[in-house]
């Protein structure tokens, strides 16, 4: 490992780290003092003169004062009196300035201090005084000449020894004390010999002196790095146990803990020392679950084997699971004895989390938690599958929700979200036991269910689905109601492959959508020719396109006050070729679907700058453009190559945009308003009100027109609508934003009245044309005045459906048997009664507590009309809705008439 693990003992200090450990080793090999070694505070670096440097030792150079007095004062013993005063002085002052040897120790050792001041803190505070020092025992020795010579030689060798031992391995300061406390004595005995032999035993000590000091030097700077190293080591590792990316450990022979980070520790519910002794095995947890990683981690450490990443669970006692991945490996001594293990861990729970994370993401629905498209698929395949034939017979329930996409564009995405999970809830309470649900994505659902079901069963399990899933929802406060759709298909009777099933209990919910939605639909093979008949539609479309079998057709839009034409909106028209006309509404959705629609959109709008070429200059044309053309970066070159081509100016024509683009109201479509008004081109919005409902957008689209769309005008004439101020409050919001308005769908004298009145500046409707051709449209504009004139009925009644049921009829208590024929909001006609008169009051009852009074407006032998006295509506399957219980019925007017005959 990286890091030496220090075992600790009872002698050593619990915080000692192992560099600092080491540190503190290779001090005393070397005879340094630890003070002198140590690195100073910040990123590890060292001090820049470490002992080595100094020609000084604290505190062992101190001692060299008593020894001189102590040395001299033995001598003055020896002799039996003090020798001269002159002596006696001058091993005073030796004396004196070595007693401050601590001065000179503290001056060397200020940081930034020079090597020449150095050098004089040497020569004062060790070559002075010794030189002193050796005068006065010289002098003392001239001075007594009976004094044995021996007594002084023995003072001055024995001085010297004292200045070697306490200068240890500063070898210049130990040149310079001995040079200095023998020249004295050299000078003075005048011998050349001793002169020279001091002379040059100085000069071999200088030299060996320097040459030491840099060998010292060199050692010193090696020691500085290893020292560096160890402490950089000690301080990346304990960032890395401190930062939580990993810890270490160690273990005696017999598997106690001998060492461990502190980190885990603290996790483990204690200290670093209280861990100390622990069987190794006991920070983990051994159970049933983990007996693989048990076995294996106890083999390892029986073996005395290497082991790497071993997933095991920490004994931490937390109530969340904590896991960890350890490694290690047995060390032995210089001798092979096996002293234990050393071994490296690293946290693995956010990995184990996230690799769980991964494995639910791949199973089942990030927001509602079902069984998702590849675990669903799965179940399926598996059913399909089972080695029994009795054990793969399943039903397959296909769900689409209903106006699912009306919640998420009007109240948001994170309100659609909300709104799924609550589904998701209903759905799985519903189905209970019964089967697995899972959610492919979007609003689409399925639903597994095992097992033979009778077709009674299955129809009972999908009626009440769908009643629980079209009950209210709660979201953020506001009430939300949607429906539900399913297509069923059973196997093996639908089909004994999964992609089989699936494929048919689409075409089941299909079905079940164009009955109207809110049903339930089982597979029939009949779904298979509507599904064959799409796929030839399509293809037909395509050899349509490809050949020129589209057209355009022109409806006017007409000035309100003038009665003039302004323009034209293009129409496509497609005559089948074995179909004969073909209803836009039935092949534009395919187009979208297959994408072929921006090919059309292109063809369009080249045809309708070509033909609005020859067409007078006062007048334009719109051209409906998709949300998937808007997308298209290059519509704007698009429109321009088109408008290049026909040599038309650009205000001439209109391009008529509906709501939904607005749906990823992003910076691109910011974009492409801003690239299509470069161009020149007028912006239309169309089919206003009836898509997203947010009046944002307004703010920034640079739209020149609203179109209103032909939903407001149905049925805005009709006494109690609110369609009238509706329209109103758009006309009102167009004028503010300075845009014109157009009425679409306008069909009658009474509509067309309504409109004038309320303030629309265009109008386009059956009421002055419907949609002609390019030869009727050029005929039309032949009038030089462009003037148009309105032809219709004075006024619209109700749409009416076509009905066969059963009722009942009821006047002044007497009940009557009758048959709905085709009924409106307003009245129906009915028959079964002969020669009712004209405005008798009947109670039609539809059913025991819902009925509703009307009035008779004509009668022909068996047939009658009734107008209503209220207002009745139908849900989207064209049941009938109005209000239930006795509280229903009004008053019924006592009309005196002949006795009613019945029929048969």
């Amino acid at each position: 490992m990286a890091r030496n693990l220090v075992r600790q003992d009872m002698n050593t200090p619990p915080k000692q780290s192992a560099v600092a450990a080491a540190m503190a080793a290779a001090n005393g090999r070397k005879g340094h003092t630890v003070e002198a070694a140590t690195p100073s505070k910040g990123h590890g670096s060292i001090s820049a003169v470490s002992g080595a440097d100094f020609f000084l030792i604290a505190n062992d150079w101190a001692m060299i004062a008593p020894a001189m007095a102590v040395i001299y004062l033995l001598g003055v013993w020896a002799e039996g009196a003090f020798p001269a005063a002159n002596a006696t002085i001058l091993a005073c002052v030796a004396t004196v300035l070595a007693s401050f040897a601590r001065l000179f120790i503290k001056f060397e050792r200020v940081p930034g201090r020079s090597s020449v001041a150095r050098h004089w803190a040497m020569i004062m505070g060790v070559g002075l005084p010794m030189i002193l020092y050796g005068a006065s025992i010289t002098i003392w020795h001239l001075q007594s000449p009976q004094t044995p010579f021996v007594l002084f030689i023995s003072m001055l060798v024995t001085i010297g020894l004292v200045t070697s031992i306490t200068l240890k391995d500063r070898l210049l300061a130990v040149v310079m004390a001995q040079t200095s406390i023998w020249s004295s004595l050299a000078i003075a005995s005048g011998e050349l010999v001793a002169i020279v032999t001091l002379g040059l035993g100085s000069v071999f000590g200088l030299f060996a002196a320097v040459r030491q000091t840099k060998l010292d030097h060199i050692a010193q700077q090696h020691q500085q790095q290893l020292e560096r190293a160890l402490l950089r080591a000690d301080e990346i590792l304990a960032d890395y146990e401190q930062t939580g990316q990993g810890w270490f450990w160690e273990t005696d022979r017999r598997g106690g803990l001998t060492y461990i980070s502190s980190t885990i520790s603290k996790l483990l519910g204690g200290s670093a020392e209280d861990q100390l002794g622990r069987p190794f095995t006991d920070l983990f947890v051994m159970e049933a679950t983990e007996q693989e990683g048990e076995r294996t981690l106890l083999f390892h450490l029986n073996a005395r084997s290497s082991f790497h990443d071993l997933a095991m669970r920490a004994a931490t006692g937390e109530a969340e699971e904590r896991w960890w991945s350890i490694s290690g490996r047995p060390v032995y001594d210089s001798y092979s004895n096996f002293l234990g293990f050393r071994g490296s861990g690293s946290d693995l729970t956010e990995k184990r989390r996230s690799e769980q994370q991964v494995s639910r993401l791949a199973q089942y629905d990030s927001l509602t938690g079902l069984a998702n498209r590849f675990q669903m698929s799965q179940t399926l395949e598996k059913i399909l599958n089972a080695p029994h034939l009795e054990h793969r017979s399943c039903t397959v329930f296909m769900l689409d929700l209903d106006r699912f996409k009306q919640v998420n564009d009007t109240m948001g995405h994170p309100a659609g979200d909300a709104l799924l999970k609550q589904v998701a809830e209903r759905l799985q309470l519903t189905v209970g036991n019964m089967g697995r649900v899972g959610r492919l994505g979007g609003d689409e659902f399925q639903v597994i269910l095992v097992g033979r079901n009778t077709q009674q069963i299955l129809a009972d399990l999908a009626v009440r689905v769908i009643e629980n899933l079209s009950q209210p929802y709660s979201i953020d406060g506001s009430r939300v109601t949607i429906g539900a759709s399913i297509g069923i298909a059973l196997s093996p009777n639908d089909g004994v492959t999964s992609e089989a099933i699936i494929r048919n209990a689409d075409l089941a919910l299909y079905a079940a959508k164009d009955r109207g939605r809110g049903v339930h639909h089982f597979y029939d093979p009949d779904l298979h020719s509507d599904a064959e008949e799409r796929r030839q539609l399509e293809q037909d479309l395509r050899d349509a396109i490809s050949n020129g079998g589209l057209e355009l057709y022109y409806q006017p839009v007409v000035c309100t006050t003038s009665e003039t034409i302004t323009g034209f909106e293009a129409l496509l028209r497609w005559n089948h070729p074995v179909n004969g006309p073909m209803s836009p509404a039935k092949f534009i959705p395919i187009a979208e679907d297959t994408g072929l629609i921006a090919p059309i959109g292109e063809w369009a709008l080249r045809t309708a700058c070509r033909d609005l070429a020859n067409w007078p200059e006062s007048v334009r044309v719109a051209v409906n453009v998709s949300p998937l053309q808007f997308a298209n970066p290059a519509l704007p070159a698009i429109v321009t190559n088109a408008l290049a081509a026909a040599q038309v100016s650009p205000n001439r024509l209109e391009l008529e945009i509906t709501e939904s683009v607005f749906l990823n109201d992003d910076a691109q479509t910011e974009a492409m308003f801003v690239a299509l008004k470069r161009v020149g081109v007028r912006l239309a919005l169309d089919d206003f009100g009836t898509g997203y409902s947010s009046l944002g957008y307004l703010k920034k689209a640079p739209f020149d027109k609203i179109k209103i769309d032909q939903s407001f005008v149905r049925g805005a004439t009709v006494p109690g609508n609110r369609n009238g101020a509706i329209i109103q409050s758009i006309v009102s919001l167009a004028e503010a934003l300075h845009m014109e308005t157009t009425a679409e769908g306008v069909e009658t004298m009474d509509e067309l009245d309504l409109i004038r009145t309320l303030g629309c500046s265009h109008i386009q409707g059956y009421i002055y044309s419907k949609p002609l051709n390019r030869e009727q449209t050029e005929l039309l504009l032949s009038k030089p005045d462009l003037s148009i004139t309105a032809n219709g009925p004075r006024s619209a009644r109700s749409p009416r459906r076509t009905m066969f049921r059963k009722i009942m009829l009821e006047h002044e208590g007497n009940l009557y048997d009758a048959t709905i024929r085709n009924i409106s909001e307003l009245g129906a006609m009915l028959e079964g009664l002969w020669d009712v008169p004209e405005n008798i009051i009947f109670s039609v009852i539809f059913a025991d507590d819902c009925k509703v009074n009307a009035t008779v407006r004509w009668s022909n032998d068996d047939k009658l009309g009734v107008a209503f006295h209220k207002r009745i509506e139908f849900d989207a399957s064209g049941r009938i809705e109005i209000a239930r219980g006795p509280k229903a019925a009004l008053a019924v007017a006592a009309v005196p008439v002949e006795p009613l005959r019945r029929v048969g």
